[in-house]
C-alpha cells in the first residue's frame, strides 16, 4: 500500500498510486477516520469528514487534454474561479499532491508537485435539491431562493458573442451527434423515439432563424451543467460543479440553462420549480422569451442527455446497459412531451 511514508523508487507515480494514497485517511490533515471515494467520468473525489478533494483524471477528448500536470493545474484554477461565481463558500482552494525527496507522497508537502486537487467544503447530501425533490421534503421558500439566485447570476454573467449562423450550427451539431450516438447504440426503440423529435427540433431552428438571431445578444458564459444534484439548499444556495473545461459548452442562452434544470427536476418528480425559475428570470432580466423557446431547449437538452446515456450503452464492456437504456427512454419521453409545445403550430415564435 502506498502511504505517506512509502517510496516510489524514483518512478513517476501513476494515477493508481495517487488514488491509493488518497484513499488512506492517515494521509489527510487532522484526525480522519475514513475516506469515501467517488469516481466520476473525469475525476476522482475523496470525501473526508468535512472536506472534499477532487483529482482530475489524466484524460483527453474533444476540447480538453489533461494528460500534463500543468494542464490539470490550469484547469483546477479555472474550476475554482468559475465555481466561486455561484458557490463562493464551498470552493476553498488548491492543494498540491507532492512527491518528497525520499519518493513518498504527501498532501501539500514541500516536495515537487505531481498533481493538484480542488479542495471544497463537504456538503450534506440530504440538502441537495435532487434528494429534496425525490423525498418530497422541499419547501417553496427554498425553491424561491434558488430561482432568485440564478436570476441574479444570469443578469450579471459575462456576455459572450456568437454569430447567429454559428449559434444555430452549434445547436444542429448537437442534434446530429445525438442521432449518431443513438444509431451506434443499436437499440431500434431509441432511434424510433428520437428521430421525430430530432426532425421537429431541426425544423424549429429553420422556422425561427430570426428568434435565434435575436437570442445571440443574450448568450452568456454560464454554468453548463445545471442539475439538481449540483444545487445545495442551505442558507444562500450553493450551486457547484460547473462545466469548467469546455468554454464552448458554457456559451449558452440562459433559457437553455433554466430548461435543463427544469427537465432534470421533472425527471425526479413534479415540482413548481420551472415556473418559479422562469418568473424570477423574467423579472430580473426584462427578457420575455416565448414559451416555445423553453419547450425547444427542454426537448433539445433531453435529447442530449439521451445521447449521453446511449454513448454509455455503446462503450466496450459497458456495465448495466439496461439501466442506461431505461434512462435514455426516460429522457426521450421528456423530450417528446416538450416537443409538443414546439409543434403547437407551424408559425415562427415571436
Amino acid at each position: 500500500m502506498l502511504d505517506g511514508s512509502a517510496t516510489l523508487e524514483g518512478a513517476d507515480p501513476t494515477i493508481r498510486d495517487k488514488v491509493r494514497f488518497l484513499r488512506d485517511p492517515a494521509n489527510y490533515p487532522g484526525r480522519e477516520d475514513r475516506v469515501e471515494v467517488v469516481e466520476t467520468h473525469f475525476s476522482w473525489v475523496f470525501l473526508t469528514r468535512n472536506r472534499a478533494y477532487k483529482l482530475k483524471k489524466p484524460a483527453h477528448g474533444e476540447g480538453f487534454d489533461f494528460r500534463r500536470i500543468e494542464a490539470r493545474r490550469r484547469n483546477a484554477l479555472t474550476e475554482l474561479r468559475l465555481n466561486r461565481r455561484l458557490a463562493l463558500k464551498t470552493y476553498l482552494g488548491l492543494v498540491a499532491l507532492t512527491k518528497q525527496p525520499d519518493g513518498s507522497l504527501r498532501l501539500d508537502g514541500d516536495g515537487e508537485p505531481i498533481d493538484w486537487l480542488v479542495q471544497m467544503v463537504r456538503l450534506e447530501a440530504d440538502r441537495m435539491l435532487d434528494r429534496r425533490l425525490a423525498s418530497g421534503a422541499w419547501h417553496y421558500g427554498e425553491l424561491e431562493t434558488v430561482a432568485q439566485r440564478l436570476a441574479e447570476f444570469f443578469a450579471r454573467a459575462r456576455r459572450v458573442y456568437l454569430a447567429p449562423a454559428a449559434h444555430t450550427a452549434q445547436l444542429r451539431k448537437e442534434l446530429r451527434r445525438a442521432e449518431r450516438a443513438l444509431v451506434r447504440a443499436s437499440e431500434p426503440k431509441l432511434l424510433v423515439r428520437a428521430m421525430p423529435i430530432i426532425r421537429a427540433l431541426d425544423a424549429f431552428l429553420t422556422r425561427n432563424r430570426g428568434l435565434f438571431c435575436r437570442r445571440c445578444r443574450l448568450l452568456i458564459d454560464g454554468h453548463g451543467d445545471l442539475r439538481p444534484e449540483h444545487v445545495y439548499l442551505s442558507g444562500t444556495p450553493q450551486i457547484i460543479d460547473c462545466l469548467e473545461f469546455r468554454a464552448d459548452l458554457r456559451r449558452l442562452d440562459p433559457i437553455s440553462e433554466l430548461a435543463f434544470l427544469a427537465l432534470e427536476c421533472d425527471r425526479i418528480g413534479p415540482s413548481p420549480i420551472a415556473t418559479r425559475l422562469i418568473r424570477r428570470y423574467r423579472e430580473r432580466s426584462a427578457d420575455e422569451p416565448p414559451e416555445k423557446l423553453l419547450g425547444f431547449y427542454k426537448a433539445l437538452n433531453a435529447v442530449i442527455r439521451a445521447r449521453l446515456a446511449a454513448e454509455r450503452i455503446a462503450e466496450p464492456g459497458a456495465r448495466t446497459p439496461a439501466e442506461w437504456s431505461r434512462r435514455a427512454v426516460a429522457y426521450l419521453q421528456i423530450a417528446a412531451s416538450a416537443r409538443r409545445k414546439v409543434d403547437l403550430d407551424q408559425r415562427p415564435a415571436r
